[in-house]
């Protein structure tokens, strides 16, 4: 399936600002926003945290497959594409994971 496709069998996310992904020390290593341009990798990002408990290389491998044909376009242009060069990143590295935090959109403005 293409990535629109498979985006649109994920759980939604407008309950979601954004979600920070952690290194093993609770560092910042990235915010995800909910915003044009980065609302499909929240989407992605999201449902492996809730599969998976946290980015693992397993998860990794299972993200790149949903990214589809963005993945392949990552492959062949580095740095094109951070989100999936990530997950390039950690399914290569059998012990790392990145732990998910999620920030919830409020009511309050």
């Amino acid at each position: 399936m293409s990535f629109a496709d498979n985006l649109k069998q994920l759980p939604r996310i407008s309950h979601l600002t954004a979600i920070q992904l952690l290194d093993g020390d609770s560092a910042v290593v990235v915010t995800i926003e909910n915003k044009p341009g980065q609302a499909g990798s929240l989407a992605i990002y999201n449902h492996l945290g809730q599969i998976y408990g946290a980015i693992t290389p397993e998860a990794a491998r299972k993200g790149l497959d949903l990214y589809a044909e963005h993945a392949d376009d990552a492959r062949q242009n580095p740095g094109k594409h951070p989100n999936i060069d990530r997950l390039l990143a950690l399914g290569a590295e059998p012990k790392k994971l990145l732990r998910i935090k999620h920030i919830f959109a409020t009511g309050d403005k």
